[in-house]
Formats: C-alpha cells, structure tokens, sequence
C-alpha cells in the first residue's frame, strides 16, 4: 500500500467511511472495500487507505466518478415553472414569483438562471451558490433542451439552416441539435439543444428563420430531465440527479479554496 498520504488525511476530520455512510452512499463496510478497492476520490485524488479522514465542509468526494453530496445543508429542486411566472423570488412589480414554489423548505433558495414568463418548463432551485455559478454562467455550457411550438412549417432545410448557424444582432449562433417533432394544422414542433445563455435565444432563432415561437418549454437542463413532473409542481432532486448536478458542476469548478472568491461574482442569468 502507498505510504504517500493525501493531504486531507489528517487526524482532523471524520473517516471517509463514516461521512459516506451518513450520506447514505452505502454502509461503512462496504465503504471501506470502496476505499480498499481505489474506487473514491477526494478532491480529485483516488485514496486506499482506511484511516482516510475529510472535512464534509470543504472536501469533495466522488464514488465511482459520481459526486457525492455531504453537505446535508444544501437543497437541490426541481421547479416545472409555469407561463405567468417571473424568475426571481420578488418581483418589483407585483406579478407572480418563484415564492409560492419555495414554502415546503426552510432554507432560502434562488433559481438558477431564468425563464421568461412566457416560457415553462424546468428551473433549478437551491441555496448552493457555487453549483449555481457553474451552471448558470454561459463559459460552462451547459446544455438545456427545448421544445418550441412554433408558426408555420419547418421544413428540413430550416432544421440545417439551425444547426449550421444564423446571424442574429448580437452575433452568431447555432443549435448544437435541432429536430423536427411535428407538423400539424399550421405550426410546428421543433425540438433545439443548445448551451447558450444568451437573451431569449430561442425566440430569437426561430425568428430569425421565419417561425416565431408560439409556446416554449425547456425540458432539460444539463443531466436533469423534466419527467412527469406536473406544471406549476416542485420536487427535491433525487439521489442519483443530485450525484450527476454535482458531477458535471465539478467537472469545470475550481479548487474548494476558490469557492469564496466565486461567491463574490454574480454569474449572468439567461433568460429564455
């Protein structure tokens, strides 16, 4: 066994197996054959030794390239947002917000990013405020999935045309997918992939090429899925989605000890 000891594994702390087993990642003995076995890392570094301790603070853990949530103080939830609705959690105007969504859970949570009111569909709602700035900040790219109903018949060439790129004020951009869905009774339901967190990006492409959307909802964002979740209903994201959020916010995040010179950054919202 490697006597080059991980910086963490200090008498300070808790054993890794004990802050996994709180987690409710698996039992302590068969944590311990995970460490015995090379199969968790701590801060990006694979550790085997038993006597391993972490700070469930600022560690980062992962099970089989899998994040780990330890922090049991962050919530993660999942908002099917309704047309009507304002993204933020006080609206100046008095028109209806995210509040109504947020009652069930103590914490103060904010969305990540925006919808516009006319658009529905999947939003983000926790009080993690580095997950937020990755996903939210365009230089991440994370990816989200639209269906647009729109006016008009698309016609292949049109789906080309997305995925090729178009010229809008603010400069170019592509779809990084685009599929024709359905055509029917005068409009069309066009699916769009992209990783743009530009301004009503999506209204404005299918503008550009001559079918104004009509209704809008994002069905997915980065590794979460819509579902069934009803409209206008809000759910805690389930183990597995938050292991796949806190994966793919890790994958370009920066060290723990950059955390608090991140908070200190507001991140760009988009708004659909």
């Amino acid at each position: 066994m490697s006597t080059d000891r991980p910086p963490m594994d200090q008498p300070e702390g808790i054993r890794l197996q004990k802050a996994l087993a709180n987690a409710g990642v698996a039992s302590r003995r068969v944590i311990e054959q995970y460490i015995v076995e090379g199969r968790i890392r701590v801060n990006g570094r694979t550790v085997t030794e038993l006597g391993t301790r972490i700070d469930p603070d600022t560690d980062l853990i992962d099970v089989d390239g899998t994040a780990v949530q330890l922090d049991v103080s962050k919530r993660y939830v999942m908002l099917n947002k309704p047309t009507g609705v304002v993204s933020t959690m006080k609206d100046e105007n008095s028109r209806p917000d995210l509040r109504r969504f947020t009652k069930e859970w103590p914490e103060r949570l904010y969305n990540v990013g925006r919808l516009d009111a006319e658009t529905s569909g999947l939003l983000i709602l926790t009080n993690d405020g580095d997950l937020a700035h990755v996903l939210a900040h365009p230089s991440f790219g994370v990816t989200k999935v639209y269906i647009a109903k729109v006016s008009g018949t698309v016609t292949a060439q049109t789906i080309a045309q997305l995925t090729r790129g178009i010229e809008l004020e603010d400069g170019p951009i592509k779809a990084d997918k685009a599929r024709l869905l359905d055509v029917s009774r005068g409009s069309s339901l066009v699916e769009l992939t992209l990783h743009s967190g530009r301004n009503r990006i999506v209204r404005r492409m299918m503008a550009a090429v001559g079918h104004p959307v009509d209704e809008l909802v994002r069905r997915q964002f980065g590794p979460l899925h819509l579902g069934t979740l009803p409209v206008g209903k809000a759910r805690e994201l389930t183990k597995i989605e938050r292991g796949a959020l806190l994966t793919l916010s890790r994958q370009d995040s920066p060290a723990p000890a950059a955390s608090e010179q991140r908070r200190a950054h507001d991140s760009p919202q988009e708004n659909e």
